[in-house]
């Protein structure tokens, strides 16, 4: 198996005629497009078109702050934005829905051609039914509408895939440093920000690039920035691709595990008009990535279920946080495995109503938050819940209790409902949403600061949930985004790969260069 990315670089001239007017004092004419989401292959769910929630023309500017108003960077091109979508992760695309979306994108660009630049918004790991590498295809569909004078700018989640035909066609790349990804909106503003300058200083596309695969796929919950390995291996990131004359961006991928495609795995990717400090850049994040790989562990001590029950239990630390990780919506999965839930309520000491306060989110059943809501703020509920995507594991959980919320609007949940089950609060919401933030918890009428358990489905909590846990441990729950990689049935990804292949041989880490985009050599 081939590791690297091969390819020879060519010659390009940057001296077209779009970027002599963006030197000349012209304002450089740039669009917007992009697509986002993490597809699990793993999930039976299908992630349709209004998931997306898409952005047209100049509502795409509100996705970006840094874009808005009288914004520095909003003044200094004319900005054409075109189809911006974004969608929680979830299962793979449906191909129409894909082909719909795209059909309205390039529809737009060829509206306002010709560009001197394009802002690609992606995250990575999308996947769609009959379509390998969609990140690749949408790209060179893009080429095909704007050319190849045009210079493209691609930001990405650190979680996503780089394919080589991704990396061919675009000119400018960069990803996240963090994981939890606090600096997303960071890094779309750098990608924006290297694409005004190689624009406004006339350098064009940078001479060189250079993709180093490298043969390791771990889930994200092993490879958090917060805890080392990771730690230090991003720490390298920043120095080298900001501060280094030659290079304009430099960036570590750790893919996407839960998509059974060939193009899911880790990679390294550097651009710059110095070929040494290029190639040897990619190659020491490759190689300092590889050296590492027996280091990575889980950001949170882990259990089964029923023995982090058991301690969250006794823990005289409140609140406690329970991550219900094979279900994890932000990661892919269908968020309506009803397993986790089933095996709290089957506990006694949750079965009476001053047993440990729990609060549970959530489960996703439009039919049981109609039942809620018909019942009204403190009303007695009973049906069955969840398990209507993704029933493999558990049927749907028999819940019967009190109603003690209703809220309505929230963007991905459409209504919530609180359903007060013994000493356990249930979330239910008629479509899946995540529960990543306080007030997610307390507009209805929960507290998770005096929770004695807070069980969430994530995978490593984002900040503000991991600033106010008093402990916390990582259940190893099934469901689509399984964190036991071993337990899912690969057939398409690419072999040797670490962890799968433990007495695999060092892999061939240089640095070839991948052809700049529009090139045949």
């Amino acid at each position: 198996m081939k590791h690297v990315v091969l390819g020879l670089i060519a010659c390009f001239s940057v001296t077209t005629s779009s970027f002599a007017q963006s030197t000349s004092g012209t304002l450089p004419r740039i669009a917007i497009a992009g697509l986002g989401i993490e597809s699990s292959t793993f999930s039976p769910a299908v992630t349709q078109e209004e998931a997306f929630h898409a952005r047209y023309s100049g509502e795409v500017f509100a996705a970006y702050p840094f874009m808005m108003g009288a914004a520095p960077l909003r003044k200094q091109a004319k900005w054409f934005p075109t189809v911006v979508g974004k969608s929680l992760p979830g299962g793979i695309v449906a191909r129409n829905a894909y082909e719909s979306l795209v059909g309205k994108m390039l529809d737009s660009l060829k509206k306002y051609g010709p560009y001197d630049g394009l802002y690609f918004d992606i995250h990575g790991a999308m996947s769609v039914q009959g379509l390998d590498d969609p990140e690749g295809d949408l790209i060179t569909r893009i080429r095909n509408v704007v050319g190849y004078k045009t210079l493209i700018s691609t930001s990405m989640d650190l979680h996503g895939n780089v394919s080589e035909r991704l990396a061919r066609n675009t000119d400018l790349m960069t990803c996240y440093r963090m994981a939890p990804h606090e600096d997303a909106m960071q890094t779309k503003e750098r990608a924006v920000t290297n694409l005004l300058d190689r624009l406004k200083s006339g350098k064009g596309k940078p001479a060189y690039k250079a993709l180093i695969s490298v043969p390791i796929l771990l889930p994200g919950e092993k490879t958090s920035t917060r805890i080392e390995p990771g730690k230090s291996l991003y720490q390298q990131v920043t120095p080298l691709a900001d501060h280094q004359p030659g290079v304009v961006d430099a960036s570590i991928w750790i893919g996407y595990a839960w998509a059974d495609e060939p193009r899911n795995h880790a990679a390294v990717m550097v651009v710059g008009d110095d070929k040494t400090k290029v190639t040897q850049t990619a190659e020491k994040l490759a190689r300092d990535f590889w050296t590492v790989r027996n280091q990575f562990d889980f950001v949170a001590p882990t259990g089964t279920l029923a023995d982090v029950l058991t301690k969250a239990i006794a823990s005289p630390n409140h609140p406690f946080y329970i991550s219900d990780t094979g279900d994890n919506p932000t990661a892919g999965g269908a968020g309506d495995v009803t397993w986790t839930i089933t095996e709290i309520l089957k506990r006694p000491e949750f079965q009476k109503i001053d047993g440990p306060s729990l609060i549970y989110a959530s489960i996703p059943d439009p039919a049981f938050v109609d039942k809620a809501v018909a019942a009204g703020v403190g009303g007695q509920v009973s049906g069955t819940a969840g398990a209507i995507v993704d029933h493999r594991f558990a049927p749907p959980v028999p819940l019967r209790g009190i109603v003690t919320a209703i809220q309505r609007g929230d963007k991905d949940a459409e209504v919530e409902v609180v359903v007060e089950v013994g000493s356990v609060s249930v979330i239910i919401t008629r479509k899946r949403k995540p529960y990543h933030e306080e007030k997610d918890f307390t507009r209805l009428g929960l507290n998770p600061r005096t929770a004695d358990i807070v069980v969430v489905k994530i995978g490593y909590l984002q900040p503000e949930l991991y600033d106010m846990q008093k402990d916390w441990i990582m259940a190893l729950t099934p469901g689509g985004v399984d964190q036991d990689l071993f337990r899912l049935p690969y057939k398409r990804i690419q072999h040797p790969m670490f962890p799968f292949d433990k007495n695999m041989k060092t892999p061939d880490l240089s640095a070839k260069l991948v052809p700049l985009s529009g090139t045949t050599k």
